[in-house]
């Protein structure tokens, strides 16, 4: 990278780069705390500090913090349009090439659980478990339904409506459950108030009153209402 010149910057679902001399890319993938910040040439080297990107004009640094050490960076000779180790992920629905009926068509061609479908990044990128859950939750389906058995206009309102739930988060800078979710100005974001299900297993469902349930799921957990999010009877491939 030495001698390189950042000439953009690109995304594909939780994965962005830096565009090198409009060939080369440096991908980053900020894991679940890692942060991409501009700091002045004599800050201090952070507590959690993994790498810095210095320039020659003088300006400041580029700096990349993680705590807990589940993101990374990763340079990629030719990669400026798609870096090759992302090529299989899905693009997402932010997207202005999404192609959602072509999405729909592929969920629908899948048998197991549609909350597995939704995190499966060759899917659909960008959606995680938290948004997962609240998109079943606005579209009235239970995470353990099969995709199959979904018809391709339910499909399509479930996609609407997890784009719907992460631009209401983006509104609100996210989800900070803790002091590691800040942004680059250190502040939290505030869509923590506004979840309709995830992480609020026994309180009332604020559309039917039920109290939310919380379930297991791929070693993590799943939140629903068990009146408005009926489990299907449908056997799971």
């Amino acid at each position: 990278m030495v001698g390189a010149t950042i000439t953009g910057t690109a995304r594909r679902g939780k994965y962005l780069w830096l565009i090198l001399d409009g060939e080369d890319a440096l991908l980053a993938h900020l894991g679940m705390s890692g942060q991409m910040l501009i700091t002045s040439p004599d800050a201090a080297v952070a507590a959690h500090e993994r790498a810095r990107i210095t320039f020659t004009d003088g300006g400041h640094d580029l700096r990349f913090d993680d705590q807990r050490t589940f993101g990374h960076l990763m340079y990629d000779e030719g990669g400026a349009v798609l870096p090759s180790p992302i090529a299989h992920i899905a693009r997402d629905p932010f997207d202005p090439l999404f192609d959602q009926p072509a999405a729909v068509a592929l969920i629908k061609a899948k048998k197991t659980g549609i909350k597995r479908v939704l995190l499966d990044q060759t899917v659909v990128s960008g959606i995680g478990n938290i948004y997962a859950d609240e998109a079943l939750w606005a579209a009235k389906v239970h995470g353990e339904t099969a995709a199959s058995s979904l018809s391709k206009p339910r499909i399509s309102t479930l996609i609407d409506a997890a784009r719907d739930v992460m631009a209401a988060a983006l509104n609100q800078g996210g989800t900070s459950f803790d002091s590691l979710y800040v942004d680059v100005a250190g502040s939290s974001g505030y869509f923590a108030r506004s979840l309709n299900a995830y992480g609020r297993t026994g309180q009332p469902c604020t559309r039917c009153g039920t109290p939310i349930v919380r379930e297991q799921f791929m070693n993590r957990s799943s939140h629903s209402c068990p009146i408005c999010q009926r489990k299907s009877t449908t056997t799971l491939a």
